[in-house]
């Protein structure tokens, strides 16, 4: 390797060393000296092997995406590209949205001041939260370069007198609840992204007690401090990722308020960190600066080279961080959101069969806990394990029944850990998914997508253990904020693939789209503006599975076919045809079904078909792709039955 690579690749290794959370609050600005202690400290050990590695691998793939960097602009015009892809931005600025009032809140180093409630003498002293690894530290522990996500044997050695401390997830779930309480008095549905963050829209409280933004936030900080005797801070912003944004400004007990208009957003994001952004993590972060972007105004200087890459980049992903373009929908967390439920422990290395196995029921114990108290059954088990060397595995089992059990869920632990032995490891974990809300119910038919929606269950009522505090890396963001796949940044959930749950992209073969639409037509709004979606859009664009098992974890929940066998009469309007109906759930949900088949076959068959398929009498179920129309699975019209005259 020649001598500027390996002085890249040192110097690349001794930022990743550093860990994820190198630019949270309280933390020095110039890290250098910081950063070649723990680099010095790591090494020798199985973490320095690992990340080592990691590095490695990150950098052939640099090198990889610069290779087409190159193949991409060889004899291109990138002024033409650059003309085209103004064009978009033009198109992309028309869904800015600056009506609603978005705050992000954020509890200033949560797991440690709530130490400091129950132990006020450590006040001053430096001291952080976990075992193996950080879980969050003091401001004090952080002036020495102590942070979240860091093995504990390094942050003694950057800060010898830290006091460590266990973790006491019941502490923090109290202290979430009280706050969260004090929140909704300004939100009622408000929008929890863990136990001690989240989203509030504000506007309708400002229009009814005539308050300014930077008022009723200040407000709201002083009610937080004044009832739980606990500091937040807050960022104010016409969208959820300027919010969060802003939120870390002016940390901690600080606010910010970024001004309404397009051209102070882009001018504040332009000199932006692309780290900044919520979800851009070290591996995007590395990847984009290899290709010049180190700030979101960045994007716009090299937006040719990145509409070339968008396979690897996610071009409109990054023309929206650029202009500061994101949901303002904050809504409350849906239990059919829902993808799985799991629990974990870390503890030091374990070699021992006999010792692994103790870990494993203690998980399953705590994971059968909260499956019964949450109403959870599922029919996939997963194990997660990571060796001491820190490489994170998962073995996953299906099942033909439901399970929430200890016993059947250590079983299959036990049975998915057992091939993987002799092993020495540090974390066990066990995840549930398919799962099925025996909380929902089975009896309301297809009036339960009519009602008002159901009752959202708060990130302070789940459990601290399963949600990353403010210090954890934030590398994901919600799907919401995007139009489409086209607008995230291919590997933009920079989340070890053991951690991905596979049953969020499973689409089963017998799924079908009830109503075909016309691309053009899909869109009648801005995709981020805050109006929900009418009955008759979340008709069109709901699926529906025709096996009778657990509800499908992409789809909308349907409820199961009800035991009893009659249920009663009643008048209904139907919402395709307006045609009222006296009938039972049964009956009005087969009407559904039917004008719903009937009205796609009709848009399909009043267009021009040339070079597709046709239905068949004898058929089902077809493919019917149309010019200008997604290709859906379509169902003819059932047959009519002539009545016998009498």
């Amino acid at each position: 390797m020649d001598p500027v690579a390996s002085s890249q690749l040192t110097e690349s290794l001794v930022k990743r060393l550093a860990g994820p959370s190198t630019g949270k609050a309280g933390l020095a600005k110039d890290q250098t000296e910081i950063n070649r202690i723990i680099a010095e400290a790591s090494k020798g050990s199985k973490f320095y092997e690992n990340e080592k590695k990691k590095d490695k691998d990150l950098t052939e793939r640099i090198a990889r995406i610069l290779k087409l960097r190159g193949e991409a602009i060889e004899g291109v015009d990138l002024t033409k590209i650059e003309h085209h892809v103004d064009k978009i931005i033009i198109d992309l600025e028309n869904e800015r949205d600056l009506s609603q009032v978005i705050v992000h809140f954020d509890m200033d180093a949560f797991f440690a001041n709530v130490e400091l409630l129950h132990n006020p003498t450590l006040k001053g002293k430096p001291f952080s939260v976990g075992g193996g690894v950080i879980s969050t530290a003091s401001y004090e522990a952080r002036k020495y370069g102590v942070r979240s996500g860091m093995p504990s044997f390094i942050a003694k050695k950057l800060c010898p007198e830290l006091i460590l401390l266990r973790s006491h997830f019941e502490w923090y779930n109290e202290e979430s609840n009280k706050v969260f309480t004090i929140l909704r008095r300004y939100d009622p549905r408000l929008s929890a992204a863990g136990c001690d963050e989240g989203y509030l829209n504000i506007t309708p409280y400002l229009q009814k007690h005539n308050l300014t933004p930077g008022e009723c936030v200040e407000e709201i900080r002083r009610t937080v401090h004044a009832e739980t005797n606990l500091t937040v801070s807050a960022g104010i912003a016409p969208n959820m990722m300027l919010a969060k944004i802003c939120s870390d400004k002016n940390k901690p007990n600080g606010q910010y308020h970024l001004a309404f208009d397009s051209k102070a957003i882009i001018d504040f994001m332009g000199d932006l960190s692309i780290r900044k952004v919520p979800g851009i993590g070290r591996v995007n972060e590395r990847l984009l600066e290899s290709v010049g972007v180190k700030t979101c105004g960045d994007v716009y200087t090299h937006r040719a080279v990145l509409y070339l890459m968008d396979k690897q980049f996610g071009l409109r992903f990054l023309l929206r961080t650029y202009l500061g373009i994101a949901s303002n929908e904050v809504k409350p967390y849906e239990r059919n959101e829902r993808k799985s439920i799991g629990a974990e422990r870390t503890f030091p290395p374990l070699s021992s069969t006999k010792d692994m196995l103790d870990k494993l029921e203690e998980v399953a114990a705590e994971l059968e806990s909260d499956m019964e108290s949450s109403g959870w059954i599922g029919r996939t088990v997963t194990l997660k394990f990571k060796l001491d060397t820190f490489q994170v595995f998962t073995r996953a089992k299906s099942l033909n029944h439901w399970v929430n059990k200890k016993e059947e869920l250590f079983a299959v632990g036990k049975e998915l850990l057992f091939p993987e032995l002799p092993t020495s490891v540090r974390l066990i974990g066990l995840r549930v998914t398919k799962l099925k809300d025996l909380k929902a119910s089975t009896s309301e038919g297809i009036k339960r997508f009519f009602g008002p929606a159901q009752q959202a269950t708060s990130g302070s009522k789940r459990k601290a253990s399963d949600i990353d505090e403010d210090e954890a890396d934030d590398a994901s963001v919600d799907q919401e904020e995007h139009d489409s796949d086209d607008d995230v940044m291919p590997g933009f959930h920079e989340q070890d693939e053991a951690d991905i749950d596979p049953s969020q992209h499973d689409v089963d073969d017998d799924e079908e789209l009830q109503i075909i639409q016309p691309l053009a037509n899909i869109r009648k709004r801005p995709p981020n503006s805050v109006p929900g979606t009418s009955i008759s859009h979340q008709l069109t664009l709901r699926s529906r599975s025709k096996s009778a098992g657990p509800s499908r974890s992409h789809g909308a929940a349907i409820a199961e076919p009800s035991t009893t066998t009659s249920t009663p009469s009643e008048t209904h309007t139907c919402p395709i045809c307006n045609e009222a109906l006296t009938s039972n759930n049964t009956s009005l949900n087969e009407h559904i079904d039917y004008c719903l088949s009937r009205d796609a076959i009709k848009q399909a068959q009043g267009t021009s078909t040339k070079g597709n398929k046709v239905l068949s009498s004898g058929d089902t179920t077809k493919e019917y792709a149309l010019n200008g129309f997604k290709r859906l699975k379509l169902r003819p019209d059932p047959p009519v039955k002539s009545k016998r005259k009498g």
